[in-house]
């Protein structure tokens, strides 16, 4: 089913691919969840974790690669998923990226009033009620609600303009990275990174591992955007590559930095691990510019991932397996405004559930991006045999070998999150996250399926009675 007035626009170029990609790779995370990495981990563990999860990725975005400057579509996975399976496990496929690209944005609207308390200090004012032993406030759901509403109105008024601000934020965050990596060069010292591992070489690398998925799935959202990207299909590919490399080079940067300011009696001591070591290389300046690049992590992860997660489900809408509704755009900014402003609601009621809401999404978000990753790697591979000679303007050396790596890796990380699991999520609300999640989407999925089919049914005849009619008159 198509609808009409739903062409993007093409307006994104190298540069601004490039911010938005690695800006939604490098987000809040790195400045709140290092110390978490290295504590459970180990400095060799932690860095071992994130150039494992990396190194998968890498393989997993060779294959969006190929896939990508074949069908370069608005919605990604789901063009390669339906061209390999059809509509059911397109639609379970972009429905599972939906759930990782949304599960940020409402983690970033969560996130955000932790770090405008260093600014304006505690947001603790009309409380409303405790969840899993965390006060939540009315000024702090405020202020998570009234960042959701500007970074939505920002992706409304075009994707050129989002994209400009992601560019911008992101070299925020670029400085302060040189900030704290320069300060680790100076004040750093190799022994701090002992204990390397913290339970053995496998245990520790894993126990970062389940957490990359979230922190690293950002190189997705290129394909999402595709119909608004003004590059060659080609060169669009190498970008996913590129963009996993750098995000995998950061992260490991980070920790190595971290590891090296501080030994663990620092490292426990500290309250944001990587804007305290920035404080004790550079003073008091290090301790603002890590604060204001974390501030801007915050904002292009959920800049980037609303760019994404709208174009998805748009795409979802106007192949009628999401009700017409959301594949309308503006009649102005030419931007899908109804899934913006859905997702954005989703952000302005996440503050409200208090910050252990962090937690919960993030893992929810890590399963649906692997799933999809799994559906994507299986798309890869059928297309290859089924479809052999299909224009491929960037092809993958050795492809199904890739193909069969990039399936298996997505298979054992998918593994991580299942019961019995050391990365498992956690009953009732990390699946309860998950499981309305796909109930809603299944919902909705066979509703627009059977208005589709309806609207089909009414045009074909209408169709036949015109012709029948034109026969009569003749």
């Amino acid at each position: 089913m198509t609808t009409k007035n739903t062409a993007l626009d093409k307006e994104l170029g190298l540069k601004d691919t490039l911010a938005l990609a690695f800006g939604c790779m490098i987000g809040w995370g790195w400045v709140v969840l290092v110390g978490e990495w290295i504590s459970v981990a180990g400095s060799m563990g932690a860095i071992g974790g994130f150039l494992a999860a990396g190194a998968i990725l890498v393989v997993i975005g060779l294959l969006y690669a190929e896939l990508a400057a074949a069908m370069p579509m608005a919605g990604g996975a789901q063009n390669y998923c339906m061209r390999a399976f059809g509509r059911w496990p397109a639609f379970i496929c972009s429905w599972a990226l939906v759930l990782g690209y949304v599960s940020i944005t409402v983690f970033e609207a969560v996130a955000l009033p932790q770090v405008a308390e260093y600014f304006v200090g505690p947001l603790d004012q009309g409380h409303l009620w405790t969840i899993a032993n965390n006060d939540v406030y009315l000024t702090y759901g405020l202020m998570g609600a009234a960042g959701a509403i500007v970074i939505g109105l920002l992706n409304v008024r075009g994707v050129k303009t989002a994209a400009l601000f992601q560019t911008l934020v992101t070299l925020v965050i670029l400085a302060a990275g040189v900030m704290l990596f320069t300060g680790a060069t100076f004040e750093g010292n190799a022994e701090n990174l002992s204990p390397y591992f913290v339970n053995g070489v496998t245990g520790s690398i894993v126990a970062v591992m389940v957490m990359a998925p979230f922190l690293m799935g950002g190189f997705d959202v290129i394909p999402q955007a595709a119909s608004e990207i003004n590059l060659p299909a080609a060169k669009l590919g190498k970008l996913i590559v590129v963009a996993v490399v750098a995000g995998a080079a950061w992260y490991c940067a980070v920790i190595l930095s971290v590891s090296m300011i501080f030994d663990g009696k620092g490292l426990a001591a500290a309250n944001l691990p990587a804007v305290d070591a920035a404080g004790k290389a550079w003073g008091q300046i290090g301790w603002q510019v890590l604060i204001i690049g974390g501030l801007a992590g915050i904002l292009t992860s959920w800049n980037g991932f609303l760019v994404g997660g709208s174009r998805a489900v748009y795409a979802l809408a106007r192949e009628g397996m999401l009700p017409a509704f959301f594949a309308q755009l503006h009649p102005k900014y030419r931007t899908p405004t109804n899934a913006i402003w859905t997702i954005t609601a989703l952000g302005c009621i996440g503050p409200f559930f208090g910050k252990q809401l962090l937690i919960w999404v993030s893992n929810a978000g890590s399963l649906g991006f692997v799933l999809a990753y799994l559906f994507v790697a299986l798309s890869f591979i059928k297309l290859r045999k089924s479809e052999p000679n299909m224009p491929r303007p960037y092809k993958v050396p050795y492809g199904m070998f890739f193909g069969v790596v990039g399936l298996l890796g997505a298979l054992g990380m998918t593994c991580l999150y299942l019961p019995g699991s050391n990365g498992a999520l956690l009953w009732p609300n990390e699946w309860l996250i998950a499981g309305l999640w796909f109930a809603f989407g299944f919902a909705a999925f066979i509703y627009a399926s059977k208005k589709s089919a309806l609207q089909r049914a009414i045009s074909q005849k209408t169709s036949t009675g015109a012709r029948q009619s034109k026969r009569v008159s003749a």
